[in-house]
């Protein structure tokens, strides 16, 4: 941006004016096409300055309470190290799931089937059972363990205050060290299906209101119950009470059924402990 004293200098704006943004354009400046790069350790410091806490737990059991901005408002419009590149290439925004569908190579993605009736329609299928589309025209269609939507495409981008109402346990998370899955939910007890990968170890850590039961299903491993430490493989079944520490550690992929059991099942139970 073009300063009083003629020099420019880096900066950034989130969606301004059409007026501000004339003059921007007739200054030089540039588009942003909204791809940011930076050191992970910059965005901890920025978590810990802004939120007040860079641990991962934290803020998940915490991030209902949050501020509701975006990383463009909160974090780039305040930063004063900031500089940018030229672009040459090609740029698609796949912000909506019509914009996604029109970069896709395929018309289905998963356990999709179409019958010869059907024209321009688009569908994921995240699930484990199959989805039949028939006679169906300009829509998109996705299926996942968070829920389903069935859309005209041009409609599908007005989806998110739709979405906003929506207040649901989190059915599916993929993390640096595996994935869960939630099989089941029930009053008094919630069914996840765990997958760690070679290597990686679950926190140790305990509960103080749930009871949890470890099935083994594929694979092997150690866990660590109160300090105790011992093998496990396909078909061994580990519980641990309310207040126990434990943790397991994957030898191979390892995938286990966890059941936990209690009246008050939330991820803010949970205590972290140093590893042994």
């Amino acid at each position: 941006m073009k300063g009083e004293d003629g020099t420019y200098s880096w900066g950034f704006t989130e969606k301004p004016t059409k007026e501000k943004a004339e003059e921007y354009i007739k200054d030089g400046a540039l588009w942003n096409g909204g791809v940011f790069a930076y050191k992970l350790s910059y965005v901890l410091s920025k978590s810990k300055k802004l939120l007040g806490t860079a641990d991962y737990d934290t803020l998940f059991s915490t991030y209902d309470k949050l501020k509701k901005i975006s990383f463009d408002y909160a974090v780039v419009e305040q930063e004063t190290s900031i500089e940018v590149l030229r672009y040459s290439g090609t740029w698609k925004d796949l912000g909506t799931w019509n914009t996604l569908t029109e970069a896709m190579e395929e018309c289905a993605v998963g356990d999709v089937r179409f019958n010869e009736k059907c024209s321009n329609v688009h569908a994921i299928n995240e699930l484990g059972v199959p989805i039949l589309i028939m006679g169906c025209k300009d829509i998109v269609v996705s299926a996942s363990p968070e829920g389903i939507l069935v859309s005209d495409k041009e409609q599908s981008s007005y989806i998110k205050p739709f979405v906003d109402d929506i207040d649901q346990q989190i059915m599916f998370a993929e993390k640096s060290w595996g994935s869960y899955r939630v099989l089941d939910v029930e009053e008094d007890s919630m069914t996840v299906k765990v997958t760690l990968n070679p290597g990686h170890k679950m926190n140790y850590h305990s509960h103080e209101k749930r009871d949890e039961i470890w099935n083994v299903i594929h694979g092997t491993g150690r866990t660590i119950v109160d300090g105790m430490e011992q093998p496990v493989k396909a078909g061994d079944v580990i519980t641990m009470s309310a207040g126990c520490k434990h943790t397991v550690i994957a030898d191979t992929e390892l995938q286990l059924i966890e059941v936990q059991l209690g009246t008050d099942i939330n991820v803010a139970d949970k205590k972290k402990y140093d590893a042994i």
